[in-house]
């Protein structure tokens, strides 16, 4: 058997996106950190101005006028610049593609003629995703909520949590149980029986959230993801846990980067704290974890890329990198010492939006 070599450095395309994200969100998305922390809102320029760099339309079918460049490790790369520069606005500038690119994997014509050419043509058109429930045991794979088959469609009932809910947004993919199968049905966002209600969570304060309940929603049969045979979804788990461990890279890397410098200007007995071992050796494990978490990253993307199989690889890296995040966020807090519980200090924010990992869902695909 001839071993395949696998090579994660960046094309020169990839490498140019990531310099031009990584420059938005240093000079666009970090300064606003803090004030759409503190106030719940999403700054509204710098989601068109996201939109404007084509970020997710990038990746939709050139045929609905998008770029027809769908990759998922060039995914994850965007995703780890974005929420190096917050967590909360990189998933309101991701949160288009939870609808688009679901549709584009799993999608019918009809389905895909109607809501793509809409999505890339206006940030406002906003569709989200609906996976995660608000239980203990919540399994994306085998979901509480019900859709059951009737003579003229489907009726759906449950409830679900985190679900991305931004003003306007009018369709909203509801991930159901069909029997022992895995489906998915656009529900409109103002369906009868369908009531949300805003959420507030300890981080992403700036993203608004809903609880869905749905009471006998009932859809048409061409609702239904993929049509009448639906589809095989579980892909689409193994993207939104691909995606995710991206964001949480990102923001361990701004907590390490934050730590490192701080370590450096801060001075005790005479000397930069960095030159002490505790710290040293506390900043070179924080490194050293990212680099390892961001390698899963890139493989279960690469996996993806390559049309095989990624649900074990996806896994594996979100448990390790929401591992990884909190730890290095809680590192970082540590090296600011007192400075690093006060709000005026970046770290408790990105403490708290680390600690977040823990329990989301499919809160991005890539």
């Amino acid at each position: 058997m001839i071993a395949r070599v696998i090579d994660f450095e960046p094309t020169e395309e990839q490498a140019l996106i990531r310099e031009t994200v990584g420059e938005f969100a240093k000079s666009e998305i970090r300064p606003r950190a803090r004030d759409a922390d503190e106030t719940g809102k999403l700054p509204s320029e710098v989601l068109s101005r996201a939109h404007e760099l084509g970020l997710i339309a990038n990746g939709l079918p050139e045929q609905f006028g998008g770029g027809g460049a769908r990759s998922a490790l060039t995914g994850a790369l965007v995703a780890e610049e974005l929420a190096w520069g917050d967590l909360a606005i990189a998933l309101a500038i991701l949160a288009p593609g939870l609808l688009g690119y679901s549709v584009v994997d799993f999608g019918t014509d009809a389905q895909k003629a109607e809501l793509l050419p809409a999505l890339i043509a206006s940030p406002t058109a906003i569709g989200t995703l609906a996976l995660q429930e608000p239980r203990f045991d919540s399994d994306p794979y085998r979901p509480r909520t019900q859709a059951r088959r009737t003579s003229g469609g489907w009726v759906l009932d449950g409830a679900k949590c985190l679900v991305p809910w931004p003003e306007g947004v009018a369709q909203v993919l509801v991930l159901a149980s069909e029997g022992e199968s895995l489906a998915g049905f656009l529900v409109p966002s103002d369906a009868a029986g369908l009531r949300a209600t805003p959420e507030s969570y300890l981080g992403i304060r700036a993203l608004a959230t809903a609880e869905l309940a749905l009471d006998g929603v009932q859809v048409p049969a061409v609702a239904r993801l993929g049509g009448p045979t639906g589809a095989h979804l579980r892909a689409l788990v193994a993207r939104g846990r691909v995606g995710l461990a991206a964001l949480a890279v990102g923001v361990a890397r701004a907590a390490f980067e934050l730590a490192r410098d701080y370590a450096k200007e801060r001075h005790a007995f005479g000397a930069p704290i960095a030159t002490k071992q505790a710290i040293a050796f506390k900043l070179a494990d924080m490194a050293i974890e990212i680099d390892g978490a961001r390698l899963l990253v890139w493989e279960a993307a690469w996996r993806l890329d390559e049309g095989a199989d990624a649900s074990r690889e996806a896994t594996l890296a979100m448990q390790q990198v929401r591992r990884v995040a909190l730890e290095v966020a809680d590192g970082a807090v540590q090296v600011f010492g007192g400075h690093g519980y006060i709000r005026e200090y970046l770290p408790e924010m990105l403490l708290r939006n680390a600690r977040g990992f823990a329990c989301f869902e499919a809160l991005t695909l890539v």
